[in-house]
């Protein structure tokens, strides 16, 4: 992992390690904030060889990575770069892992576990949260039935994790509020999963505390740093948190119902927040407490079901200031698009490291409380 302002700047240098030849899977956005001609002529001044593909806008669907795998393997590439946000990050990584597979693309989709090894996949997020870079885990909408799939792949699959916060400047404020709403949400499901441990732990309790110096500045003039490269040191923890420990509610059901019906899938999670928050509030509110102090949403001095409360006020509160939904039925879902939506999740391996176990049954409970 390598973390810091203009790190892109240097990215020929760190990917030559691996080959000469990469494709690029880029988000097209990036055009317009002017960072792909950076990324792109940092391989250039180093002679690395590279292309780009950018027809990512459909999301990270089965169609769209055997299109990507396709030309990949026809630009006998060394590697994979993937620049952007999650859609770019997963396509990158799934032709990463399945380059040399010559069984069907969708037996992986359905299942299978690729046997060949990957080739490597050096991944730049654009934004502050990446949990399935560290992980042999790839969340994919299946084409043929707009399902969510969580296909298993090689591990490790990354080569490297470069995180520029320069990358993060041209993001708009409601997208950081998303975007750190989702990171409590993600540091919450790995603090309280069944898989959380003392490694997990140390970075959720590091990446809050940073991330509440982001969000609401630092208690002393001691601290300078940069919001955007607070937000990223954050981001990083937390994501390697979530992927050392489990994601949980929120994650499965915001990936689930982005995959379904193309909602964003921070907005969801944001939504879902304060409800997942009242959720474990009745099974594991000494945790919880813990969280409302290193986020300092309340004084230090408030303890047990005070402080409990005070974070979720705290959480309604950053939803109410950026003016964003705050019900499911606000994105133009109906119960019956999330009905559809938890039965695509409810058989995944995620249910298992749940805090507590839930059926479907309680998800539909669950999420009725949210729309």
């Amino acid at each position: 992992i390598v973390l810091g302002p203009y790190t892109i700047s240097r990215l020929g240098q760190q990917v030559k390690e691996w080959g000469t030849r990469y494709m690029v899977v880029m988000d097209p956005l990036l055009n317009e904030a002017k960072l792909a001609e950076k990324i792109l002529q940092s391989l250039i001044d180093r002679k690395v060889e590279s292309f780009v593909f950018a027809e990512i806008a459909e999301g990270n669907t089965s169609r769209v990575i055997e299109r990507a795998l396709r030309l990949a393997r026809e630009g006998h590439v060394h590697g994979i770069i993937a620049v952007g946000g999650a859609k770019a990050l997963h396509i990158g990584r799934a032709v990463s892992a399945l380059y040399y597979e010559s069984h069907d693309f969708y037996s992986f989709i359905d299942g299978a576990i690729p046997s060949t090894a990957s080739i490597p996949c050096i991944c730049i997020p654009t934004t502050f949260r990446c949990p399935h870079c560290f992980t042999s885990s790839i969340p994919i909408t299946d084409s043929r039935s707009n399902q969510l799939k969580i296909m298993k792949v090689q591990n490790p699959l990354c080569k490297l994790v470069l995180i520029d916060p320069n990358m993060m400047l041209s993001l708009t404020e409601n997208q950081k509020a998303t975007f750190s709403l989702e990171l409590i949400g993600m540091a919450t499901e790995a603090y309280l999963s069944q898989r959380a441990n003392f490694f997990s732990d140390m970075l959720v309790e590091k990446g809050l505390e940073i991330l509440s110096y982001a969000l609401d500045g630092s208690p002393s003039l001691e601290i300078s740093t940069p919001e955007e490269v607070l937000i990223s040191q954050a981001g990083v923890m937390i994501s390697l948190a979530a992927a050392t420990a489990s994601l949980g509610i929120g994650s499965l059901l915001s990936l689930g119902i982005n995959s379904r019906f193309h909602k964003s899938k921070s907005l969801v999670s944001s939504i879902i927040l304060p409800y997942a928050l009242e959720d474990a509030a009745k099974f594991k509110a000494g945790k919880l407490e813990k969280i409302s102090l290193l986020l300092r949403a309340c004084p230090a001095d408030i303890t047990g079901d005070d402080a409990v409360k005070a974070l979720i006020e705290y959480v309604r509160q950053k939803i109410a200031k950026y003016t964003l939904p705050t019900r499911l039925k606000d994105l133009q879902l109906t119960v019956e698009n999330l009905s559809l939506a938890i039965e695509d999740v409810g058989s995944m391996d995620i249910m298992n490291t749940l805090p507590r176990s839930m059926s479907t049954d309680d998800l539909f409970s669950f999420i009725k409380l949210a729309y």
